[in-house]
């Protein structure tokens, strides 16, 4: 039974290490010192909602319905064009510094809709959770679902911890204005480039 646990967190955390759009966004606050466990909180609880309706087997619904699957990739792009155009402005605009004293900082409201956005917003999202994970976890006996999902979910949490807290670690670099335009550009680059590869799917 220990090994369905291992493995519903072993695939949840190679799926959700790659850096997306999700992950930037939890980098970028943990960076900031912005909200950080609002923003870990929110984007953990959206994976685990995403969890446990992939597992249940509701991803079957995004793969037999195509209008579905477009609006989730037509909405989930514009909300990357429109993140990244605000990246790359911070990055041509330049002057920033890890320096929390000037740092306008969001509001709690701003930086859950924000989180939730990066977590709902993102197809790609859908794909790891709903589709590849709940398709996995379905095919476990039934009894052993709930051992699958909670190895998931904990891959999730401990994942989201780690960036968000560990962003704490690069502060020193990021005390240089430079840095910031840099992660800003690669950013929204980043983000667009995902939002091609949705619109070109």
């Amino acid at each position: 039974m220990s090994n369905v646990y291992f493995n519903g967190f072993l695939l949840t955390l190679g799926l959700i290490m790659a850096i997306g759009a999700q992950n930037a966004h939890v980098l970028r606050q943990g960076l900031r010192g912005e909200h950080v466990l609002l923003t870990i909180g929110v984007s953990a609880a959206c994976d685990i909602l995403l969890i446990g309706v992939g597992i249940a087997g509701v991803g079957g619904l995004f793969v037999a319905n195509p209008d579905l699957m477009a609006v989730a990739r037509y909405g989930g792009a514009a909300f990357l064009v429109w993140y990244g155009a605000r990246a790359l402005l911070s990055a041509l605009r330049g002057g920033r510094a890890l320096d929390l004293a000037e740092h306008k900082r969001m509001s709690r409201g701003q930086a859950l809709l924000a989180a939730a956005g990066f977590s709902l917003l993102n197809p790609h999202a859908y794909l790891d959770t709903v589709v590849l994970l709940g398709s996995i976890g379905s095919q476990q006996a039934e009894d052993l679902r709930p051992l699958f999902a909670a190895g998931a979910i904990s891959a999730s949490i401990v994942w989201f911890l780690l960036l968000g807290y560990g962003a704490r670690l690069l502060a020193p670099l990021f005390a240089k204005p430079m840095a910031w335009r840099v992660l800003d550009a690669l950013v929204a680059l980043m983000l667009w480039a995902i939002a091609a590869s949705l619109l070109l799917a």
